[in-house]
């Protein structure tokens, strides 16, 4: 496995730097769960919005340890709660969190009053990336 090359890193930024649809997969008492979430990819991490007393959120707190796949990409990586969406620490990410979901963010499917309202941290630790033919097998951690 190889760090994280260049070329991985543009394919990544390029493929899930915006609005996209991955599955995230936890464990609670041994049982694994999976669904989709919207998520935005930036450095070797994805960003979720979502809310904190959900199911996926109690499952991480047991466990951080977590998988995801999306578009011919699959990976390990730690969840981390970066807290309330609307806290002054968060603003640069939920800014560009907001600009990467603009055509729903504001459908009142979330409510950014609510201190539960959160954002979830995917920081990747590997990771398996095809594209055009190439297999790039990933080390995310930074060197």
């Amino acid at each position: 496995m190889e760090k994280l090359s260049w070329e991985a890193e543009r394919i990544m930024a390029e493929r899930f730097g915006k609005d996209s649809i991955i599955a995230l997969a936890t464990t609670r008492d041994n049982v694994p769960y999976v669904r989709s979430v919207n998520a935005f990819y930036e450095n070797r991490a994805f960003y979720v919005i979502t809310y904190g007393l959900s199911n996926k959120m109690k499952q991480i707190e047991q466990n951080p340890l977590v998988a995801i796949a999306g578009d011919w990409f699959t990976a390990h990586g730690t969840a981390v709660n970066l807290g309330y969406f609307g806290k002054p620490e968060n603003a640069e990410i939920a800014g560009k969190l907001r600009g990467a979901f603009a055509e729903w963010i504001d459908n009142g499917h979330n409510d950014f009053c609510d201190e539960n309202t959160c954002i979830l941290c995917i920081r990747l630790r590997d990771g398996i990336l095809f594209s055009h033919g190439t297999r790039y097998e990933i080390d995310f951690e930074p060197a």
